[in-house]
Order: C-alpha cells, then sequence, then structure tokens
C-alpha cells in the first residue's frame, strides 16, 4: 500500500485511548437500571487462520458506531463479541500437521481478538464467548437434551456424500459432477449413514407466520417463506394398473389432473423396484447407479438436459381412468413432497422438455388469458378439456376437484413444505459431542444434566477409520459408558454437532455469560431481550436465522425465554471487495490487510472510509485514494481543534522519546475555539448538522452523515480564515457528531477541550428546529411554465399572498400584458407558474 503524510498523530492517540477504555471498563453494561436498553448484537465470526482482512470489520464499524450514539442518548446499550469457533479447517489443519484443534482456535481468536481491539470497537468484553468452551458448550449439549426430551431429536438412515480421498461426509454443495469440490477426489460415493436429525418442520408454519413479528427486510423475509416453502394443494392417490400398489403425488394445481400424461418417480422412490418390469429392468438400474452419483444442485439445474427411463408400468389417472406411463427422472428428489409427481406437460416447464424430448403428450387444459399462449402457461386461467370442473376459473376448479377427490377417497386438501427436518450430526472430531449413550437394553438414552458438560477425549488421530465412522469412534476408551437408567454398560455417541449449533443460541449466553446454574439466568434475559438490532452478512440470511428462530421457539415454548422471536431488526451489511473490483481472496492477490490499513492511516481513518465508501447495504470496492480522502479529513478536524503552533513542541517530546501521554499533553488548543457567541449563521450550520447526523443515523444512512460533517468542516475553517472564531460551545457540540464515527481523535480532542470523563456517555446534542426555519424563502416565477424571475420573499405566506406578490412583479406583468390569466398554480415557499392567453 502507497505511503501517505501522516495528517494527526494516530500511532500515539489509538493505542492511549484503548488502554483507558480497557483499563476503565468504559463499555461495560449493567443488567437492569432505569435506563433504556439496547442490545446491539453483530453475527459473530469463526476466527480463521487468515485473520481479518478490511471487509471483515464492515458491520462491526456500523453497530459500533450506533452503540456508541446510543449511549450519548441515554441507552443501556449491550454489545457484545465472541467467537463461533467450533468448526472443519481446524479440523482439517490437525489431520494434516496434528496440532490440535484447540491450539489452532485458541491462536486465531487472539489474531482475530487483536485486530478488533485495535479498530476501537466498543464491546463489553467481560461477556466474551468461545462457543469451544465447555463451559459454553455445557449449555448447547443441555439445549440439545430440551429438544430430545420434547421428541424435536431423532434418529434417522440418511444417504449422505462420502468421499473415499478425505475420509469425509461432504455436503450437498461440495460435490460437483460426482467429484469432491474440496479436494477434487473422484470417489465420492452415496452411502447411508446413521444421523441425528431436529424436527424443525414442526415449527414450520410459526416460522412463517412469526415473520411478521420482526422488523426486516422484506427481501430478507421471502428468503425465509422460499426456504420454508409452505404451499397449498391436494394429495391425490394414483392406481398402479394391474398392480394392489399405489402412488401418491402431492400437487398445487389439482385442477391440472387432466392434464397428466405420465408420472415420474424419484430414482430413489421404494416402490420403484416393485413397479419396474423385466424388459426395463436393466435401464432403469444403470439410470438409478447414474443418478446416485449426482448432487441434488446437478439433478435440480433448471438448465441442465432432462434425461429418465421408462419402467414398463401403468398408472390409472383417478379422473379419467386413463393408463399413463410411469417414468424415472432425476429431477424429482425423493425429499420433496412425496418423491412422485403428477406430470403435466402442458403447465409445467420442466414436465414440458421431458415430454417433448421423449414424446410424451401434452394436452392443454388451462386456457390462458387472450394474447397469451396455452402451451407453457403456468399461471390462473379458466379449465378446459377437465370434465366436471371444464369452464371454471383456477381457484374455483383447484377447490370443485380437491372435494371430487375426497369424496371418492382418492385425494384430500394438503399442505406440503419445502423444508426438510434439519440433518444435525456430524462426522467430525472438532464439535460438541452429543450428550447422549446407546444402551442395548434400554436404546437411546440422554445424559443427566449433571454430566454436563460432555467433552472431547484427547486424540492424536483425527481421520475417520476406514468404516466410515466418526473420528470418535476410534476413542475406545471414552466411548465406554455407564447407562444412566440401567447402570449397564453404554456406549457414546460418535457423531459430533454441526457447527450451527454453537452460533443458535448464543445471544443469550451474551446476556448472562458467567452463570454456572443455568445458560441465561431469567431476570437478565426478559431484561435484554429481544436483540434490538442485529447485523450480519447476507449469506446467513436463511440457515443461521431459521436455525436460531427454531431453537429459540422451543425454549420459548419450554418458559426458558420470554419472546417468541430473537431478532427484532435485522440489517445485511454488503459486500467490500478488492481494488480490482473482485472478491477478495488470497488466490486472487487482491486482499487488503486491515492491520497495513492500521499502521498507516489510523483505525478511525479505517472505520470512517468504511462508513462513507456507500450504503451499508450495497457492494463496493475499497479504494486507497479513498481512504486517503478521509485521513486528510480527519487530519482537518485535528487542526481545527489544535494550535498549530504547538505542535513543533510536540513533534520535538516524540522525537526525544517523551511518553505517548505526556507528548500529547504538550498539544495546545486552538486559538480560535474561544467562548464567544455563535453568530446565527454558525447556530443554523450547527443546528442543521446536529439534525442531519442524527436522523441519518436512525436510519443507518452513514456515509451521508459523514457528508454532512465534511461540510460543517469546510463551512467552520472558511470561518476561521475569515477572522471569525469557532464558539466553544459549536466546537464541543460538533466533536460529539464526530465522537462514533472517530472514537479515538474524539476522546483525544474532548481531553484537549478540557473535559476529564471519557466522551462515550457525553449527552447527545439536540438541535432547535427554530432555528432551521428559514425566514427567507426564494421563489420561482413563471409564465407558462417558463422562468420569468426568481425573488426573495418572506417564508411562510399564503398561496393568496405569494400570488398577490407574483402578479405585482415587474417581469410577470411584461409577459402576461394584454392576456387573459387562466390559471394560478402555487407551490408555497417554492413556485407561483401563471397560464395566461
Amino acid at each position: 500500500m502507497a505511503t501517505t503524510r501522516q495528517q494527526y498523530p494516530f500511532d500515539l492517540i489509538e493505542p492511549k485511548w484503548q488502554g483507558y477504555w480497557e483499563a476503565h471498563k468504559t463499555f461495560r453494561a449493567s443488567d437492569g437500571g432505569t435506563k433504556p436498553k439496547f442490545y446491539i448484537l453483530d453475527m459473530f465470526p469463526y476466527p480463521s487462520g487468515a485473520g481479518l482482512h478490511v471487509g471483515h470489520p464492515e458491520g462491526y464499524t456500523a453497530t459500533d458506531i450506533l452503540a456508541r450514539y446510543k449511549r450519548m442518548r441515554g441507552f443501556n446499550v449491550l454489545h457484545p463479541m465472541g467467537w463461533d469457533a467450533f468448526g472443519l479447517p481446524a479440523e482439517q489443519y490437525a489431520i494434516e500437521t496434528g496440532t490440535h484443534p484447540a491450539q489452532t482456535t485458541a491462536k486465531n481468536i487472539a489474531t482475530f481478538k487483536r485486530q478488533i481491539q485495535m479498530l476501537g470497537f466498543s464491546y463489553d468484553w467481560d461477556r466474551e464467548v468461545d462457543t469451544t468452551d465447555p463451559e459454553y458448550f455445557k449449555w448447547t449439549q443441555w439445549i440439545f437434551l430440551q429438544l430430545f426430551k420434547k421428541g424435536l431429536a431423532y434418529q434417522q438412515s440418511v444417504p449422505v456424500w462420502w468421499c473415499e480421498g478425505c475420509k469425509a461426509v461432504l455436503a450437498n454443495e461440495e460435490v460437483k459432477d460426482g467429484k469432491c469440490d474440496r479436494k477434487g477426489h473422484t470417489n465420492v460415493v452415496r452411502r447411508p449413514m446413521r444421523q441425528w436429525i431436529l424436527r424443525i418442520t414442526a415449527y414450520a408454519d410459526r416460522l412463517l407466520e412469526d415473520l411478521k413479528l420482526v422488523d426486516w427486510t422484506e427481501s430478507i423475509k421471502e428468503m425465509q417463506r422460499n426456504w420454508i416453502g409452505r404451499s397449498e394443494g391436494a394429495e391425490v392417490v394414483f392406481q398402479i394398473s394391474n398392480s394392489e400398489s399405489q402412488i401418491t403425488v402431492f400437487t398445487t394445481r389439482p385442477d391440472t389432473l387432466f392434464g397428466a400424461t405420465y408420472m415420474v418417480l424419484a430414482p430413489e422412490h421404494p416402490l420403484v423396484e416393485k413397479v419396474t418390469t423385466d424388459a426395463q429392468r436393466a435401464a432403469v438400474n444403470a439410470y438409478r447407479e447414474a443418478a446416485a452419483k449426482k448432487s441434488e444442485l446437478d439433478r435440480t439445474n433448471l438448465a441442465k438436459e432432462k434425461t429418465g427411463v421408462f419402467t414398463g408400468a401403468y398408472a390409472i389417472n383417478p379422473v379419467n381412468n386413463e393408463r399413463i406411463p410411469i417414468w424415472i427422472a432425476d429431477y424429482v428428489m425423493i425429499s420433496y413432497g412425496t418423491g412422485a409427481i403428477m406430470a403435466v406437460p402442458a403447465h409445467d416447464t420442466r414436465d414440458l422438455e421431458f415430454a417433448q424430448k421423449f414424446n410424451l403428450p401434452v394436452r392443454i387444459v388451462v386456457q390462458a388469458p387472450a394474447g397469451q399462449e396455452s402451451i407453457g402457461f403456468v399461471g390462473d386461467g379458466v379449465s378446459v378439456n377437465s370434465g366436471l370442473i371444464t369452464g371454471l376459473p383456477t381457484p374455483e376448479a383447484k377447490q370443485k376437484i380437491t372435494a371430487w377427490l375426497e369424496e371418492r377417497s382418492l385425494g384430500k386438501k394438503a399442505i406440503n413444505y419445502k423444508l426438510r427436518d434439519w440433518l444435525f450430526s456430524r462426522q467430525r472430531y472438532w464439535g460438541e459431542p452429543i450428550p447422549v449413550v446407546h444402551c442395548a437394553k434400554c436404546g437411546v438414552v440422554p445424559l443427566p444434566e449433571t454430566a454436563l458438560p460432555l467433552t472431547l477425549p484427547e486424540m492424536k488421530d483425527y481421520t475417520p477409520p476406514a468404516s466410515g465412522e466418526p473420528p470418535l469412534a476410534k476413542a475406545t476408551e471414552w466411548l465406554k459408558a455407564a447407562c444412566p437408567t440401567c447402570g449397564g454398560p453404554a456406549m457414546r455417541e460418535t457423531n459430533t454437532m454441526p457447527q450451527w449449533a454453537g452460533s443458535c443460541w448464543y445471544y443469550l449466553r451474551f446476556i448472562d455469560p458467567k452463570n454456572p446454574q443455568a445458560f441465561v439466568a431469567k431476570d437478565k434475559e426478559k431484561y435484554w431481550m429481544p436483540v434490538d438490532l442485529y447485523v450480519g452478512g447476507a449469506e446467513h440470511a436463511v440457515l443461521h436465522l431459521l436455525y436460531a428462530r427454531f431453537w429459540h421457539k422451543v425454549l420459548f415454548d419450554l418458559g426458558h425465554v420470554s419472546t417468541p422471536e430473537p431478532f427484532m431488526k435485522l440489517v445485511n451489511q454488503g459486500m467490500i471487495l478488492g481494488e480490482d473490483g473482485q472478491k477478495m481472496s488470497k488466490s486472487r492477490g487482491n486482499v487488503i490487510n486491515p492491520d497495513e490499513v492500521v499502521r498507516e492511516f489510523g483505525a478511525d481513518s479505517m472505520r470512517l472510509y468504511e462508513m462513507f465508501m456507500g450504503p451499508l447495504a450495497d457492494t463496493k470496492p475499497w479504494s486507497t485514494e479513498g481512504i486517503q480522502g478521509v485521513h486528510r479529513f480527519l487530519g482537518r478536524v485535528w487542526r481545527l481543534f489544535v494550535d498549530e503552533n504547538s505542535m513543533e513542541a510536540f513533534e520535538q517530546a516524540v522525537a526525544a522519546g517523551t511518553p505517548a501521554e505526556q507528548a500529547l499533553a504538550s498539544v495546545k488548543l486552538s486559538p480560535a475555539i474561544r467562548d464567544a457567541k455563535p453568530t446565527a449563521e454558525q447556530l443554523k450550520l450547527l443546528h442543521a448538522t446536529i439534525k442531519a447526523v442524527t436522523d441519518d443515523l436512525e436510519a443507518m444512512g452513514f456515509n451521508t452523515a459523514i457528508s454532512r460533517m465534511m461540510e460543517c468542516v469546510n463551512d467552520v475553517m472558511r470561518g476561521i480564515a475569515a477572522g471569525q472564531p469557532f464558539p466553544r460551545e459549536m466546537a464541543e457540540q460538533f466533536l460529539l457528531l464526530v465522537a462514533p464515527f472517530a472514537p479515538h481523535l474524539g476522546e483525544q480532542l474532548w481531553q484537549l477541550l478540557g473535559h476529564q470523563e471519557s466522551v462515550a456517555y457525553a449527552p447527545w446534542p439536540a438541535y432547535d428546529p427554530a432555528l432551521l426555519v428559514a425566514k427567507e424563502v426564494e421563489v420561482v416565477f413563471q409564465v407558462n411554465g417558463k422562468l420569468r424571475d426568481r425573488v426573495k420573499v418572506t417564508a411562510g405566506l399564503s398561496k393568496a399572498e405569494l400570488e398577490k406578490v407574483a402578479m405585482a412583479n415587474e417581469k410577470v406583468h411584461q409577459h402576461t400584458a394584454g392576456k387573459t390569466v387562466r390559471k394560478v398554480i402555487v407551490v408555497p415557499d417554492k413556485l407561483v407558474n401563471i397560464v395566461a392567453a
């Protein structure tokens, strides 16, 4: 990064005030009191080995500015930070090097904490949590036990992606074209594996319904709705021809049943084996084997060419007794609906592509509105070629055909969800142990709560056994346990929890992080919850929020928390790109290290620049030139307050190695700042700036707030250059606006003004609306829409008074002479337009 002239001594100021805040515990929150509370939360980070890049602190800076602002507004602010520290990278590093994941994690946390603290964020570090701390995951395990006792945690054999090369289970996203996307291994197979699953679907309706309780953007709410995927329709029963077996399908469009010309089963559907004819068996088996190597992402890719195989069997359409062929195709998923569909190619894009490829019939049963093609039409229209519902609009047709099916026991009204139960276990070492044992006599038995935390065994080999079992299967002594029910021999669970577990409830532990008796005390939870503002990346807008809301609702039902929703307001920050406009990554070589930025420009400059780049939610590229400009602005603020003549003594003291505190004490206040009465113009400037910055902070418009402060500094400096004083009252109130954005500089200049206490709790300045009311305004006079004059008039004139002034105006008179005035349009304090002919 190119060097730049240091505009002010941030290298001395920033460590001084960071030390002060830490020593005085300036930002420690109190649990209770008479102040209104404000709980502002960042999505806590996973402490990776790479440390922070400049994109990470963007959201942290926004929340810190708001936390400081709210304290100054008289709020009791809870602003904590911690570490989501379980995770695969530390385990992979352990496999490669033999270093215990706990050591790697501790080292990474230390790096992250140092970098975060150097930016001056006002966290209450007494509340720091680490999800790998046994005193933390004791309560993660406790919550799991509550889920288990409530019947929301169960085991099931689930097909998973297993990479023989990695000896690990892969997520769907890590399998591309049958290969391991993590390391490129080709030996990836589907294998059934015993898994723990959480019954999140039991809360699907409430997860949808309660979105109305929260202040989130509509886009985030829609992402939640789409993931849950609630759809109303009907389950329809198709009898298999020449068989006693039946196929049940779910459809949102029962009105299109008369257009069903074939059926499709998922390759994994249990009926495939049963219905396939001998003549088709070889082709079906080959297709199923090929489908088993594809990920769900590959199979559901709308752009891919449709493939399938005829089973040789037929089903009977219940509405017209027509025999229709049964196919298998990988675009139908066993995990959605019933794993079978009735295909209506005239009115479904995927079905139409399939039918056209395999020459299957296409029958129009919904007439599109005039001007639209009916084949391929998927919206509401009018039923045609559909027996008893012909002529009915879609909503009525749906109701009538569903009732007809129910009367004949051929189907029923149904609700389906895209949401699946949460596959909760992981075949890894570095995660929370699941607190149950397996007893031959009693089955799965939960550990007593007094046995928590159940900690991980010390191991040197973190690779899974060749059998594919989790790494904990190698901890033979640790596995041995006594059954809590019968006292007989039992085996501990070898799966661990996913990284999601610790992040599902951390916001509650921040409220009461040291409590050994409960995950949170009821009185503290009731005081602080819900979280007032939650800020984090859009990548967590679905699953993290969904899982955290699910756990919170379970705890609410059990009486452990007092609110139905955890996060009242949610904001996603945008991404900061590299200077090349690309996402920052080591491979691109475009990562900007905050250590280098702070070393050259200071933490306050980095904070201010990240907020000045553009609206918080926008994606924007980093610019070294941009941060240089912001750094120069802070230099101007410094020079606005200090006596330039005292800087020579300061620089000599620094050169002589004088301690920072003593050297900074040699800096004197600018002689322009004195106890003078502000002029009317100065008062107007100050109060307009206070109003603008206050309004912008309430709206999280940080970039525009900074612009207003820059304008104010420019105006004040022009006044000083013209010999005007900078009244102390004005200087102090302006500095209070700057302090949340550039807190180190704010503290130093506040001290320079003679204050002994930190600026962190100084009252936020209030503006006087009366000072912002214009006494005179400029009004435009038009004739037939053309500008004829601009005049200053007294603000607030009535329409009649303003019309009278306009008609008496000489230039208006020149352009209306000899004409008849047809109409006069008056916009008070803005415009008069006279229509004349």
